[in-house]
């Protein structure tokens, strides 16, 4: 889910930072332009992880500040393709459902990547019918696993319409087909009853060595 990127930059450094030790000011300057942006094909920066090294500090004509060559390390949240995450169900509608990690909230789980049998009802709601008849809906706030199927970067639009959906430099879609997928709750009971298996065939072993 979190992976470390090396990055080299030339970064500019404000006048009102050069009080401080060069190393905490470049920081602390990386942090206010780098810090939960997402960069293409990277991912989402979480935090700056550590300065590797600095050199430079020369100042350009027609600058007023110095600039130095960082070479720094970002710890970045990219999960792979495959990866299983646990979130909770953020919104839904007519595509799929929404789901927020609470750092980051930009993933949709589309229809055609729901179990079988998981269909829309007219409140808006998505449930799983179940052979019995039943409706397990899949509400707000509810614990979800799902799968990483695909992570887009798309390009910045040109112009955005008022009733756009703000632009997401980074989507995320996921999947629940597939056992152990979806809600918690909905493999709650399974993962109980084998664990009680295991702890009892561990008590049978342990009577029969004495």
């Amino acid at each position: 889910m979190f992976v470390l990127s090396q990055i080299e930059h030339n970064l500019p450094m404000p006048p009102h930072l050069l009080n401080r030790p060069l190393v905490d000011a470049i920081k602390a300057e990386l942090e206010r332009l780098l810090l939960d942006k997402v960069i293409a094909n990277l991912g989402l920066c979480v935090s700056v992880y550590d300065i590797l090294s600095v050199e430079g500090g020369f100042i350009f004509p027609g600058e007023g500040c110095s600039t130095y060559k960082v070479s720094f390390r970002l710890l970045m949240f990219r999960p792979f393709i495959g990866e299983v995450l646990v979130g909770k169900i953020s919104g839904y509608d007519e595509k799929g459902l929404q789901v927020s990690l609470d750092f980051f909230s930009d993933i949709c789980i589309p229809g055609h990547l729901m179990q079988f049998g998981t269909v829309r009802g007219e409140d808006g709601r998505w449930a799983l019918k179940t052979e019995d008849g039943d409706e397990l809906h899949l509400d707000i706030d509810d614990e979800i696993r799902f799968l990483v199927s695909s992570i887009k970067y798309p390009p910045i639009p040109v112009e955005q319409k008022e009733d756009d959906k703000p632009f997401a430099p980074m989507q995320i879609n996921g999947s629940i087909k597939g056992d152990g997928l979806g809600l918690l709750a909905w493999w709650a009971a399974g993962e109980e009853e084998g664990e009680e298996e295991e702890d009892g065939e561990g008590e049978e072993e342990g009577e029969e060595e004495q």
